[in-house]
């Protein structure tokens, strides 16, 4: 070889010397089995299908309805009440409550079935919750807070400060007195009343009364418990909810 030749070979670049073939077609991309992981791709992710029925309410079946959820609060929270008959007087089986504000997962069931009670009815949103002396300051604040209301409490003579206005009502033996405050409701606000039993209705109906003579206007009555029997709710202006179920009867009749 002459020096030229071998110069010119020297200074030649590789890639001068042996040129690519930019006409050769690219190796074909290796077939894979179409698993759950890897759809084929005329078929669409099983995957992403359900992510979007999820996102349309697709899972909501999973969850039980408000009646079926109501219906087992019930049962539980019924199994959580102690029964002490002859209480306050014969033929009266008192019903414990307080066994379920000791049981923090009661308590929440017991919010969340009063919850569910008001949307049954269809009363509507309450502006106003009214609770009554005393046991209705157990769970009213709470649930006016889950309802978006404000809390109001009906409260015996002389417990109150600044102008009240007052409802006298019969018990037993003589009457008593219950007050609220004079601004507390406001004209034309809805009102939804809670305690924790109804047994003759006085209380109750006094409380009712107080929120009509501030300009409020009740919606109804919400109870944990009701004595069926001493027709309390004939007593009261708006219709009556009961969470458990009453006693129809005294015991022993």
């Amino acid at each position: 070889m002459s020096s030229t030749a071998a110069s010119q070979s020297a200074d030649t670049p590789a890639h001068s010397a042996n040129p690519v073939n930019t006409t050769t077609p690219l190796a074909q991309p290796l077939k894979r089995e179409s698993t759950s992981e890897h759809p084929p791709r005329d078929q669409p992710d099983p995957t992403l299908e359900s992510n979007r029925n999820a996102s349309k309410g697709g899972l909501s079946a999973a969850r039980p309805s408000a009646a079926a959820e109501l219906a087992s609060l019930e049962i539980k929270l019924k199994s959580s009440l102690r029964q002490f008959p002859d209480f306050p007087e014969p033929g009266i089986l008192f019903e414990d409550i307080l066994p379920i504000f000791a049981d923090p997962e009661a308590h929440e069931g017991l919010l969340r079935a009063l919850e569910l009670s008001v949307e049954k009815t269809g009363w509507g949103k309450p502006d106003v919750v009214v609770g009554l002396d005393a046991r209705g300051f157990l769970f009213g604040p709470s649930l006016a807070l889950r309802l978006g209301a404000s809390f109001v409490p009906v409260r015996k003579r002389g417990k109150l400060p600044g102008p009240c206005e007052t409802a006298e009502y019969q018990k037993e033996y003589g009457s008593d007195f219950f007050q609220m405050q004079a601004d507390a409701v406001k004209q034309g606000q809805k009102v939804l009343v809670v305690d924790d039993i109804i047994a003759t209705g006085g209380s109750a109906s006094a409380a009712g009364s107080l929120v009509t003579k501030l300009g409020g206007t009740v919606v109804g009555y919400l109870f944990i418990l009701e004595l069926d029997f001493l027709k309390g709710r004939d007593k009261l202006n708006a219709p009556v909810y009961t969470l458990l179920t009453g006693q129809e009867e005294k015991v022993g009749q």
